[in-house]
């Protein structure tokens, strides 16, 4: 099974363009990699070097590397990405740009479990307890 993941909000907190804190990601990820389960990363981070812009008020447009930090994120924990923003196999049978899986974790998925720590963030982010069950009870780990 592919199972596409975002990073903010879902992998940490919404921090961008710095990474958010832990939120419990990591033991759920390793959990679906060791039950072998592929992961395909899928995010709005990008690396680019020139300054972008937007008119939108919510998007902050500097230029970084921060694709790069959210795959050291994963790297830095030992979890393997069989994709990154796109799945390998898909090229020899469709062009369309949307990663191909099975599942998708995202804090915007309509139904994903959320939760609320105002302590740590003041926006919603993936409650990964409840994922976990969810996982359990869908025998996928």
């Amino acid at each position: 099974m592919v199972v596409i993941i975002d990073f903010d909000g879902t992998c940490v907190t919404h921090a961008f363009p710095e990474v958010g804190v832990d939120i419990g990601a990591e033991e759920v990820l390793k959990n679906i990699v060791n039950n072998n389960h592929l992961l395909l990363l899928s995010t709005m981070r990008c690396n680019h070097t020139f300054v972008p812009s937007s008119d939108q008020p919510d998007i902050i447009a500097k230029a970084g590397n921060y694709l790069d930090d959210a795959l050291d994120w994963f790297n830095k924990r030992g979890i393997p990405l069989w994709g990154i923003q796109t799945n390998p196999t898909q090229s020899g049978w469709t062009t369309s740009p949307k990663p191909y899986g099975h599942l998708i974790i995202d804090d915007i998925a309509l139904g994903c479990p959320l939760k609320i720590d105002l302590t740590i963030s003041n926006k919603p982010f993936v409650d990964w307890e409840k994922v976990k069950q969810l996982l359990i009870e869908k025998n996928i780990i």
